[in-house]
């Protein structure tokens, strides 16, 4: 057998497809990202199984669908299945995680790694944290950003750049690649928080650009049409359902793409150190992110929803051996590619139980791909996806409405043609294919017979100020510092 490639994957969390330079981005700058597109392939629409970090992630760790996995937003991943960290330690890989898994429920489970250097998006305490205090920062409660109504708020990081969480994973990953066992090839998952909100960056990244430079958001005609139960719901739950504030908005534009550079830097320090000891060739990269971010676009913030901005995302393979340099391929693609695909490459034969294909395979041509699908949540709050390179097809069990878009190269979604009578029998085509799938899987929840199953609607709050985000403490004595009695001016107390 050929020698096994090391493989590392560099993860990103909320990163759009459409932030990469290269790609078709003339703002942003991302030289790295970059140089992955002119020397490997470019999966241009590669989608995420699950528009949320838990689900999404548990695709791509156990390469299966979230009706496969049983978890479909951020709940609880099986415990019980391999992941693809297990398997190629299983075959004398050495296994290294670094920074946000977002493993659910037992965030310190090893699931493969022989050694894991622990953080995620909390206030710890974890490896970083403890970074934090060794270097005199234990005063700091929100070392990610201020979260609850601060969310899309953007915002300068309250620590220096060389403690930011973004640095402590590029350093520790360069601190893994120095010391590994080098008789051993190694499979090492690198994952940043960002550009996960909050907005934050040090200085000097959170000065690189500047809120006039940013696009302004794509709002086409009648866009609330596009909405679902769930871009409502987290409007409210993110903060931003009561009016748009175009230079708030292109300034959170900014502080984004701050962050995806800060994160491009770290990536371009490791393809260098990879590039100096002769193991960058030799060494599989598969660049992503775990889902979209709409950031404005359509008036919606945050993911949870299958249009483009939301579960589009960028997927970069660099692996000489397997993949073509400056290669674009359109074929539809998922994060349950990756497993399959890092196994391949390994030499070991995935197993029926997975449900992804070698993404080498897609490129060339090997391997036909003829849809992919998305879900988010099941019962009355379900959301579905089924896409084909010529249409993408959405269903809502909330609504009890469908969508069908024609995809369109370089464009973002705009009108639904699900009720041009035009269009009628590839939508009942597409409504079918979805189902049958998951009828031929055993996958009934959402299915009455050969049709959606109808659900009594969720209860959506017409309080301004219902449901909204709290992620520091519920009530005013959980923030209140110790001891503290707040006074009130008796001219002001309601009699």
């Amino acid at each position: 057998m050929a020698k096994q490639p090391n493989i590392l994957f560099l993860m990103t969390d909320q990163q759009r497809f459409d932030t990469i330079r290269a790609l078709g981005n003339p703002i942003i700058q991302t030289p790295a990202l970059d140089r992955l597109v002119h020397e490997g392939t470019s999966f241009t629409s590669a989608y995420c199984p699950s528009p949320v970090c838990v689900a999404s992630r548990c695709s791509f760790l156990l390469g299966q669908w979230p009706h496969e996995t049983g978890c479909t937003t951020n709940s609880a991943m099986p415990q019980d299945r391999p992941s693809v960290m297990e398997i190629l330690n299983e075959v004398g890989y050495q296994t290294h995680g670094i920074g946000k898994m977002h493993f659910t429920p037992q965030g310190r489970k090893m699931w493969g790694y022989e050694t894991r250097d622990f953080s995620e998006e909390g206030s710890g305490p974890d490896d970083y944290t403890e970074t934090l205090v060794e270097n005199g920062y234990d005063h700091i409660i929100a070392p990610h950003g201020e979260r609850s109504e601060y969310y899309y708020i953007p915002q300068q990081s309250q620590v220096p750049e060389r403690l930011h969480h973004t640095q402590w994973v590029g350093d520790r990953t360069l601190e893994f690649l120095s010391n590994r066992d080098t008789d051993r090839p190694f499979l090492c998952w690198s994952s940043f928080i960002k550009p996960h909100p909050p907005f934050e960056s040090p200085v000097p990244w959170n000065r690189l650009y500047r809120p006039v430079e940013m696009p302004l958001p794509y709002l086409p005609e009648d866009y609330e049409h596009l909405y679902t139960y769930w871009n409502r719901h987290q409007n409210r739950y993110k903060y931003r359902d009561q009016g748009r504030d175009m230079n708030l908005l292109r300034t959170t534009r900014a502080a984004y793409y701050a962050a995806i550079s800060f994160i491009d830097y770290q990536i371009g320090r490791v393809l260098e150190y990879l590039e100096n000891v002769g193991e960058l060739d030799n060494t599989l990269i598969i660049f992503t992110s775990d889902h979209g971010e709409l950031l404005g676009d359509y008036d919606c913030y945050g993911k949870r929803s299958f249009l483009d901005a939301a579960a589009r995302i960028p997927l970069l393979v660099r692996y000489p051996e397997r993949f073509s340099a400056n290669n674009q391929c359109d074929v539809p693609t998922s994060l349950v590619d990756v497993l399959p695909t890092s196994l391949c490459a390994a030499g070991v034969s995935p197993s029926s139980n997975h449900s992804g294909l070698d993404l080498a395979d897609i490129a060339t041509g090997n391997a036909e791909r003829e849809a992919i699908i998305g879900q988010l949540a099941d019962q009355n709050r379900g959301l579905y996806m089924y896409m084909t390179q010529e249409y993408k097809y959405i269903y809502s069990a909330a609504d009890r409405k469908e969508w069908l878009f024609r995809r369109l190269p370089g464009q973002l979604d705009d009108r639904s043609i699900a009720g041009n009578h035009g269009f009628g029998g590839i939508l009942n085509d597409y409504r079918n294919r979805l189902i049958n799938w998951f009828k031929e899987d055993g996958y009934d929840i959402p299915l009455d017979g050969n049709k959606w199953r109808e659900y009594a609607p969720p209860y959506e709050n017409d309080n301004p100020d219902a449901e909204q985000l709290y992620q520091d403490g519920r009530s005013a004595s959980d923030r209140l510092p110790p001891g503290y009695v707040p006074q009130i001016d008796p001219a002001k107390r309601r009699s």
